[in-house]
């Protein structure tokens, strides 16, 4: 059986999209998370918010602890 990889993952330490470059997470990584995610909101804030730690302490202070914060757990939060 092949098992092929999740398209749109971070690529760590730089925390950028293994597919497109971009600041993970990227659009595309939005959309899947929010799909995987659509029955508990809960769960992908947590899951969100333990990514934000790993990312933190292999970024550093760049980007800034708000703007690492908006990046990988506000836009999830319901509006």
């Amino acid at each position: 059986m092949i098992r092929r990889r999740q398209a749109h993952q971070p690529s760590r330490p730089t925390w950028r999209c293994r597919d497109c470059g971009i600041a993970w997470p990227c659009s595309t990584a939005k959309l899947r998370l929010l799909g995987d995610y659509r029955e508990n909101r809960a769960a992908l804030l947590v899951h969100l918010a333990t990514l934000h730690a790993e990312a933190a302490a292999e970024l550093g202070d760049h980007p800034s602890p708000v703007a690492s914060f908006d990046r990988f757990v506000s836009w999830a939060r319901a509006r």
